[in-house]
């Protein structure tokens, strides 16, 4: 059986000089010489390899998204269906399967240099079924251990470590202008699949009530799709050899004094879309329950949907406008915004209602999505900032081109507990005192002091960063 045309063997050149377009030949999924920084290689070859690699990857991770966030809408319907749950328990349902994604995320990152990453995309896909199945059967017996839950809700987070891969290996296809948009639309897509499972979940249970399915569909429907994502991967995908990212540039990132501002930035940013949007379907169940579903004919729909979908929309225009102006000043607007959402939920909405606190929340995530998309383009661009005061070439320099993937992985990794904590912040505030509001209060203070670390540490110039724009 053949495979697509890939590149071997391509003659090497400086960036931007002349070259001649390569002859693809049927062979290998592996690209043995990938030069994105080549002005005519990029234009003849490369971009069209990149872009069919980049949809394939967005609908893998689109997909992982969906998985990893599917017990956010699933744990509000459970009562609905038989179980019995404390405050307590639906939040740890909600936020264990970030806790795994977050921590699943490390040794994601060094998979696609190990296997391929078109190799891993097809065994991360595929380990999605796992999850998927599994949910199916134990949401369909009301007398399911609370223990036997949970560990299901756990191994959703193998759909949170898709992330880590998809963007260390994305990184490589694109040159260094355009790697902004790349990665936010690669993110996007990724993010999109939270929306898109708390949008089709309830309409699709809803519809198909009266049969013996029940709530189990709420996993059956993705199986189809997960299967089309491996199909994808295994056909239309490639491996990278320069795709070499590994423990020794893990290593040197973690001592990058920078590695650890940005992972806390990322936390506010990507932490913070992530663990909103897992509990957004329950805050609305909890403080307005009367709006948790709309009917429309027999379909049930919840507009819990729109707050995950916002955040993702606007991620890759995060990641643009960090292109044309800089990362760190849309950081800082963002965690600005973020604040005074926050601080809306506190004073505004608890006076205008559902959709005041409806307006509010979404202005947060568009918020909390601008900053994920600026915040990740600011990655390579603080580690190319590194380099050249060390007076090396970032675009000539391997090592530092694989130290930069490495801190992207690290730094979505540690990112990503965020979707944990804020969930398990939300119900300590709930039990503690009745109500979310101390939590936040919280979010609004934290939000503030990220702001002065942006504008610190990042948008004034610094010497350590070669007085450069960030």
């Amino acid at each position: 059986m053949t495979t697509e045309p890939v590149l071997t063997s391509l003659p090497t050149a400086e960036p931007g000089a002349a070259s001649t377009r390569p002859r693809p030949h049927r062979g290998s999924r592996w690209i043995q010489d990938w030069r994105p920084e080549n002005a005519d290689f990029w234009h003849t070859t490369g971009r069209a390899v990149a872009r069919r690699n980049l949809f394939w990857s967005i609908f893998a991770e689109f997909l992982g998204f969906v998985v990893w966030q599917l017990w956010s809408i699933v744990v509000v319907m459970l009562p609905a269906a038989g179980f019995t749950l404390t405050t307590a328990q639906s939040f740890w349902l909600i936020s264990l399967p970030s806790l795994v994604g977050a921590t699943l995320r490390f040794p994601y990152t060094f998979m696609v240099a190990r296997f391929g990453g078109r190799n891993w995309t097809i065994v991360s896909a595929s380990l999605l079924l796992v999850p998927t199945v599994l949910l199916s059967v134990v949401v369909a017996h009301p007398e399911t251990p609370f223990g036997v839950l949970l560990a299901v809700a756990g191994l959703a987070g193998l759909g949170g470590g898709n992330f880590a891969s998809s963007m260390a290996n994305i990184t490589y296809f694109f040159p260094h202008r355009e790697k902004g948009w790349a990665l936010g639309l690669n993110a996007a897509g990724g993010n999109i699949g939270t929306a898109v499972a708390q949008l089709l979940v309830p309409v699709v249970v809803s519809l198909t009530a009266a049969t013996a399915v029940g709530i189990s569909i709420a996993g059956w429907i993705w199986i189809p799709l997960i299967l089309v994502a491996v199909w994808g991967a295994w056909r239309h995908m490639d491996n990278l050899s320069t795709a070499t990212s590994d423990l020794p540039a893990s290593l040197a990132a973690l001592r990058e004094p920078h590695l650890w501002l940005l992972a806390l930035l990322y936390i506010g940013t990507f932490g913070s879309f992530i663990g909103f949007a897992g509990v957004f379907p329950k805050l609305i169940a909890d403080e307005f329950p009367a709006f948790s579903s709309f009917r429309i004919g027999q379909a049930a729909l919840s507009l819990a949907f729109l707050g995950a979908l916002v955040g993702s929309l606007a991620r890759p225009y995060g990641g643009r406008l960090a292109d044309r102006f800089g990362g760190a000043r849309i950081t800082l607007i963002a965690f600005g915004v973020m604040a005074l959402g926050a601080l809306a939920l506190i004073l505004v909405a608890p006076a205008g209602g559902f959709w005041a606190f409806l307006c509010c929340f979404l202005l947060l995530f568009a918020a909390t999505g601008i900053g994920n998309g600026s915040t990740y383009r600011m990655i390579p661009s603080v580690f190319a900032a590194r380099v050249r005061v060390r007076g090396t070439d970032p675009v000539r320099d391997a090592a530092a081109a694989r130290t930069s993937s490495a801190a992207l992985g690290i730094i979505s990794a540690i990112g990503a507990y965020g979707g944990f904590v804020i969930p398990q912040l939300l119900s300590a505030s709930k039990s503690a005192t009745g109500d979310y509001t101390s939590a936040f209060w919280g979010f609004v203070a934290v939000y503030a002091l990220l702001m002065v670390i942006t504008a610190m540490a990042y948008a004034v110039p610094r010497a350590a960063l070669g007085r450069q724009r960030i």
